[in-house]
């Protein structure tokens, strides 16, 4: 964990609904840390529906393969993650460990290894001590509560600098349904689905596959829209587990019109875990949010706005308060997507700069450099060829960004 708090950090975790069918935990298994916990479980009640959206990263861990597998079937019955070891990039060994954690949660809970999802984070290239995990996660199991959402969500974190948590309550057809969620992610963060580490749990009747779908268009509207540094982790893994124990009636489809209140709690809880990820951006001082119209289409508009978000030159004028838009200009027109410069339009705290292929004649900087030296940074762009759009997040890029990430071995 990093040392220096987040200017963003919450003056304390919010308080997450217990969800019927689910009970969490985590323990000091000294998987890497000392004297802090690092290994997270949750017990899932039996007939769990479970979805996920995983990294598309090639060199993608053991973890990530094995819940591939476990997601493809639709059911499960616990999770279990360790902090300050990706067990990524390790051979065969990755695999011998992701079946280790497997079957010792399996052996706890009383199910199959199959019905296990897992997940690791932390360095990549070294061998997991799965045998401390697995000594662990009995004491682990017995101490699972319902309620022990901020001590889960600390076991998870590696550079992060506070827990991530967020929940909201809703109805399907008119039967009360409870979210709870909790997040790690501060640096490796680029949207390539998913980013980062999140767990969901809810107490809706929803099938697999239906909870499939609204998953990964919530994860496109959140996580797939948020990048801190450019670079997609081995492990990212964002998973969704639905215990059916609210009792309401099971959807047949995604656009079942009973599924609307829901749709917007999920995307909520979803959203507000991505920006807390971007918060806590490793040195970020600055959330930025980056407005993209015009585009020839959504898709080109979000590879735009990524494109800004992604641009070291943007992040570090950002990070100095300087309201350098040439910078803004210059990522637009990297981006591969359709752009006329003549109809370009930028804003920044809802200051327009740029018209019409230059800067506005007359234009008054102060402004602007005013809203820079805020903590959240509004940037607009239209490409004024089409109607796409999107909205993406970020944050700045500081020197202790550099100070993190060169001895994060150590």
């Amino acid at each position: 964990m990093s040392a220096t708090p987040s200017p963003f950090a919450p003056k304390s975790f919010p308080d997450l609904p217990v969800i019927d069918g689910v009970r969490i935990g985590s323990i000091a298994a000294g998987v890497k840390y000392q004297n802090r916990p690092d290994l997270f479980m949750a017990e899932m009640a039996d007939g769990t529906a479970v979805a996920g959206v995983l990294t598309k990263s090639l060199t993608r861990s053991s973890a990530v393969e094995w819940c591939a597998k476990v997601i493809k079937h639709g059911t499960g019955r616990a999770m279990l993650v360790n902090a300050g070891n990706a067990n990524a990039f390790t051979g065969k060994a990755g695999m011998e460990g992701t079946e280790h954690m497997a079957a010792a949660a399996a052996a706890a809970v009383g199910c199959k290894k199959k019905e296990v999802l897992v997940a690791s984070t932390g360095v990549i290239g070294m061998r997991l001590p799965a045998d401390r995990i697995s000594v662990a996660v009995p004491a682990l199991h017995a101490g699972l509560k319902p309620e022990s959402w901020e001590a889960a969500a600390r076991a998870i974190m590696t550079t992060d600098t506070f827990p991530k948590g967020a929940g909201a309550e809703c109805e399907i057809d008119g039967i009360p349904v409870k979210i709870a969620g909790i997040a790690k992610g501060s640096g490796m963060i680029a949207p390539d689905m998913a980013t980062m580490l999140s767990f969901v749990f809810t107490d809706a009747n929803i099938p697999s596959d239906v909870l499939q779908q609204l998953l990964t268009k919530g994860a496109d509207k959140s996580f797939n829209s948020i990048t801190v540094d450019g670079d997609t982790s081995t492990s990212d893994t964002l998973l969704l587990a639905a215990t059916g124990k609210a009792g309401n009636k099971a959807p047949k489809k995604a656009s079942d019109k009973s599924l609307a209140d829901f749709k917007e709690a999920l995307d909520k809880v979803l959203t507000d875990l991505a920006h807390q990820v971007v918060k806590d951006g490793e040195g970020a001082s600055k959330f930025v949010t980056i407005d993209i119209t015009g585009a020839a289409s959504d898709k080109a508009a979000r590879r735009i706005g990524l494109s800004i978000a992604n641009s070291p030159l943007v992040k570090t004028a950002i990070a100095g308060e300087d309201a350098n838009w040439g910078r803004i200009v210059m990522a637009v027109g990297k981006a591969g997507e359709k752009a006329d410069r003549d109809r370009l339009t930028v804003s920044m705290g809802g200051v327009l700069i740029v018209e019409k292929g230059e800067g506005v004649q007359g234009y008054d900087e102060a402004p602007v450099t005013k809203h820079l030296k805020g903590r959240e940074i509004d940037i607009a762009v239209d490409i004024g060829i089409g109607k796409g759009k999107a909205r993406v997040w970020t944050c700045d890029l500081t020197h202790a960004y550099i100070d993190i990430n060169a001895d994060y071995r150590s």
